[in-house]
């Protein structure tokens, strides 16, 4: 079944999230001063509408036709520049490759209000999520604009709480981790940074320390601990 785009807080076409302010230019052609004012008024309403609508949040606006990054809250920047720093550094008024692409690849879907596949980083034990949340923009002609809500998630704390219950070290715990995750030991060598023979002494060691002779049996522990609330969730 497929997902259905929902907003934060408002219905879609609920307006632009940016049109920054400047110098006026007049009102169009045929439009008297009274209504070029009274539009100006409904969009800054809509402007501020959607900035509290995106308080709190990793929101970016993002224009699929050149890529470029209409608004973004303090959070999305920090977020972006953490984990993509030097296209940042060349284009920083540009949403990262990657995400322009995904975007502009299932815009047919979007432009439709049906929800795309989020697009996932994954950095280690750190993941870096994109989820499409709707259309902000009046002009569809050039793919319009659309509002884009980061997540970063972390297990750091579940790896330290595998390493705690088991007195493993910090890198043990982290490559139990991973194998409770079904990586093989090429896979997990890549994502720690070690070779996979590093990576298995490291379960050797693992192994000996559970109690255990296979890797199925350490990855049931560690899926056993990883299943039970945190000492501080149950504090």
């Amino acid at each position: 079944m497929s997902a259905v785009l929902q907003p934060l807080a408002e219905p879609w076409g609920a307006g632009r999230v940016m049109d920054p302010p400047g110098p006026s230019a007049g009102p169009p052609v045929g439009q008297s001063a009274g209504e070029a004012a009274l539009q100006s008024a409904q969009r800054l309403a809509r402007q501020v509408g959607n900035a509290l609508d995106a308080f709190g949040h990793a929101c970016i606006t993002l224009r699929p036709s050149d890529g470029r990054m209409l608004w973004q809250t303090p959070l999305a920047r920090d977020l972006l520049a953490a984990w993509y720093p030097d296209e940042l550094a060349r284009r920083p008024l540009h949403a990262p490759e990657s995400v322009v692409a995904w975007l502009r690849r299932h815009l047919a879907d979007a432009v439709r209000h049906v929800e795309p596949p989020r697009l996932s980083l994954a950095d280690g034990a750190r993941r870096l999520t994109f989820r499409l949340h709707r259309q902000t923009g009046d002009d569809e002609d050039d793919g319009g604009e659309w509002l884009i809500v980061m997540r970063e998630e972390s297990d750091a704390a579940v790896i330290a709480v595998i390493g705690e219950s088991f007195g493993l070290t910090a890198r043990e715990a982290e490559v139990l981790y991973w194998v409770a995750k079904g990586k093989i030991n090429r896979d997990i060598a890549d994502i720690v940074g070690a070779s996979p023979a590093t990576v298995k002494k490291h379960l050797e060691r693992v192994f000996a320390k559970l109690g255990v002779e296979t890797r199925t049996a350490a990855a049931a522990m560690a899926l056993g601990r990883m299943q039970q609330p945190s000492p501080a969730a149950e504090g």
